[in-house]
């Protein structure tokens, strides 16, 4: 087997070519890479890619998922725009055959994946919400100018503890007449001595008081999409709704698991990156979702029998925190010498499966009430400390978000944790949309942060835990 490589679009020009050649079949969103420069994509000329076969329907998929919708629309089916929730809205509406969810939220990857041609933070700065909010506000220009997706049939968001950017913009958008079905998320506290508690997904756990909160709030929302639908949502057909759901989180889970803990790396940071945004939502086709996850799994698969990588076994294991608005950044770790091991992207409970042996709705709500955001900064470091050591990371890159207002106090708590609880280095990076002006500094703090772990000469720990198996 030969050894896996990152390659440009350049070199996918010929790689495409030769695999056509030896009678690739794609599905009916594949093609070459190169077409979507010519769509706008154009931060595809800076990024180097996996030259798998999964690697290319990966890319393929997620950057068609607007003509997905679009032909959802034309073929009968309903769209409902899941903002903010980040996994849970979605499995309830896939529950039911007729309607199909995406993330509006997702919009705030486009000034990246465009480098800003597209002219959506403009507009956001034109209405007032500039550079101190996050770079989710591109999801107000994407709403305004109807340009990136179509509008969704029924719109949902959480409010109470969420971001504060996002908040504020999704009231701008209510403003401006986009009806919302709003959806309360309370901020999540220990539970008292003398409270019933509940465990949740991920290990924290809640006041049973809170999770019956959040199953009427989640009972509201299954109303409107029993009403958009036009039919029941059922335990029954919630609970097939959650298994499909749990299908994909645990395709994803080994996929983790065996690229975290192998000697060597099986696939690129940047192609996890994307197959673990995929869970929130599933790129608008949870089954085609299911495939890939099944296909990049079995290409890692292959490739840790054969030990072999793109990169070399002594490069420095990284644990990442946040997700980065541009997709270089992961890019520019393996060039810098370090293996993406372990991840805390905002959704770890859209990654942890739903539980099924309790009620659909119970089950929700307790899978809602573990999102990292909802709680304390300290469970989220706890989580992460945990995380570190199950995947026997080395280093920890917290990547604050500019203008984020969860970034500014959280990355000195979970730092903090990191260093007391493990004693391994930690740097904190703020990533902009387009980090080209900023490189060579982000370059030279990951390049003293890899070398710090190299002195150290950690020796490399046993994994605690095999992977599951995904079929």
């Amino acid at each position: 087997m030969n050894e896996p490589r990152r390659i440009t679009l350049d070199g996918w020009d010929d790689r495409y070519a030769s695999l056509r050649a030896s009678g690739m079949t794609e599905p009916s969103y594949g093609g070459p890479l190169r077409r979507h420069v010519d769509d706008g994509d154009l931060r595809l000329r800076k990024l180097s890619f996996d030259d798998s076969p999964a690697a290319l329907r990966l890319w393929n998929f997620l950057l068609t998922e607007e003509d997905r919708l679009r032909q959802a629309r034309s073929e009968g089916r309903l769209l409902v725009g899941a903002m903010k929730d980040l996994g849970t809205v979605p499995v309830m509406a896939y529950a039911l055959d007729n309607l199909v969810a995406f993330y509006p939220d997702g919009a705030w990857w486009i000034p990246c994946l465009m480098e800003h041609s597209a002219g959506l933070l403009d507009v956001a700065d034109a209405m007032g919400v500039g550079e101190s909010f996050c770079p989710v506000r591109a999801m107000l220009g994407a709403f305004v100018t109807e340009t990136r997706f179509p509008l969704p049939d029924l719109l949902t968001c959480s409010v109470g503890a969420t971001c504060d950017d996002f908040s504020a913009i999704a009231q701008r958008l209510s403003g401006l007449g986009f009806p919302i079905l709003w959806w309360e998320i309370p901020h999540r506290r220990r539970p008292e001595p003398d409270e019933e508690a509940v465990r949740l997904p991920g290990g924290a756990t809640a006041p049973a008081c809170q999770v019956d909160f959040v199953k009427s709030e989640l009972t509201r929302v299954k109303e409107a999409l029993e009403t958009l639908a036009g039919r029941p949502l059922n335990d029954a057909t919630l609970a097939d709704g959650i298994r499909r759901a749990n299908e994909a989180r645990r395709c994803l889970d080994e996929l983790r698991t065996l690229n975290f803990t192998a000697r060597r790396s099986t696939m690129p940071a940047l192609e996890m990156q994307i197959a673990e945004m995929l869970i929130i939502h599933f790129c608008s086709d949870q089954s085609e979702a299911i495939a890939i996850l099944k296909d990049l799994l079995a290409e890692s698969r292959r490739r840790a029998e054969a030990s072999t990588s793109h990169l070399s076994e002594d490069a420095v294991r990284v644990f990442w925190v946040n997700p980065v608005a541009d997709l270089r950044m992961m890019n520019l770790l393996e060039d810098c010498g370090g293996r993406l091991c372990g991840t805390d992207y905002l959704f770890t409970h859209a990654v942890d499966p739903i539980p099924e042996d309790v009620a659909p709705m119970e089950a929700l709500a307790r899978s809602a009430l573990a999102d990292p955001m909802v709680g304390p900064s300290s469970d989220r470091a706890e989580r992460i400390c945990r995380d570190v050591r199950r995947f026997g990371a080395e280093a920890v890159v917290i990547s604050r978000i500019p203008g984020a207002s969860h970034c500014a106090a959280e990355g000195p708590i979970i730092a903090s944790a990191v260093q007391s609880q493990l004693g391994i280095p930690v740097v904190e990076l703020e990533v902009p949309p387009i980090l080209d002006a900023t490189a060579p500094a982000l370059r030279t703090r990951l390049q003293a942060l890899i070398e710090t772990v190299r002195e150290a000469a950690t020796p490399w720990p046993s994994s605690p835990r095999p992977p599951q198996t995904c079929e």
